[in-house]
């Protein structure tokens, strides 16, 4: 099987590496894969986690012209599957994920930084977003939530509504990444802050954060996803008709 997760320890920290060239499209073997290499390193007792990608691309979210080739609804349905159960795998993970945006992230790849606890992007013409509507989508409202905590309801009306993906810098002021760092040191600095966190006493840590999260773990819970209406709405006109105009703009 081909292995499109690197794995590579950091003395008690994992880093995951997203590594499906060209720019790490989500499909259903790289969230399998990505589920069960974080509940690798949690079963392997790593204190944190590394979630990185690129180079330029942390990941360019889910694999659309993958999508579109499947038969039925039932196919869709369960890629789909895939990806939130990788999200939920990050959102639920025991210990502390921080993740490395060396590169643009927009759609799944920024649902999954949301789904991680800290955010380091690369500085510079990068962006990040939910850009769903432009592509003739509609981000359920488990995903909005994310969103509206890390940036605030207002804004993330804002973002959600236009579908804007915002550079590095934007993305910083709003709260919606942590940190930026240059491109080649993004990893080092989500690294850096694992390890200064895993300074503290780790029972009040772990304690304290899986209280912080609830939210989020609640957020990918499936009532709050409601796969079902979001894989119905694939078929609509507008849905369509967006999600090839991107294939054709990938394709340029």
């Amino acid at each position: 099987m081909t292995t499109l997760i690197k794995r590579t320890d950091h003395g008690d920290i994992r880093e995951l590496q997203l590594d499906r060239a060209p720019v790490n499209a989500l499909n259903p073997m790289l969230c399998d894969q990505l589920a069960e290499a974080i509940g690798a390193a949690v079963a392997d007792g790593a204190g944190g986690i590394v979630l990185s990608g690129g180079p330029k691309v942390f990941s360019a979210g889910l694999d659309v012209p993958f999508l579109l080739t499947l038969p039925d609804r039932d196919a869709l349905k369960a890629a789909w599957e895939r990806f939130f159960d990788a999200a939920r795998a990050l959102a639920a993970c025991p210990i502390p994920v921080a993740s490395a945006i060396n590169g643009h992230s927009p759609a799944g790849g920024c649902v999954l930084a949301l789904c991680c606890d800290y955010r380091v992007m690369a500085m510079g013409p990068y962006r990040i977003g939910l850009n769903e509507t432009q592509v003739g989508l509609v981000a359920p409202d488990g995903i909005q939530r994310l969103m509206r905590r890390v940036v605030g309801a207002h804004r993330a009306e804002r973002l959600l509504v236009s579908g804007e993906l915002v550079e590095s810098e934007r993305a910083l002021a709003m709260g919606l990444v942590d940190e930026l760092a240059g491109i080649d040191e993004v990893p080092a600095r989500a690294l850096a802050w694992l390890q200064q966190l895993l300074q503290l006493p780790r029972k009040p840590v772990l304690a304290t954060r899986a209280i912080a999260r609830a939210e989020v773990v609640e957020a990918m819970q499936p009532e709050n996803i409601r796969l079902d209406r979001f894989v119905d709405a694939w078929s609509d006109p507008d849905t369509q008709a967006g999600l090839r105009a991107l294939v054709a703009k990938l394709g340029k």
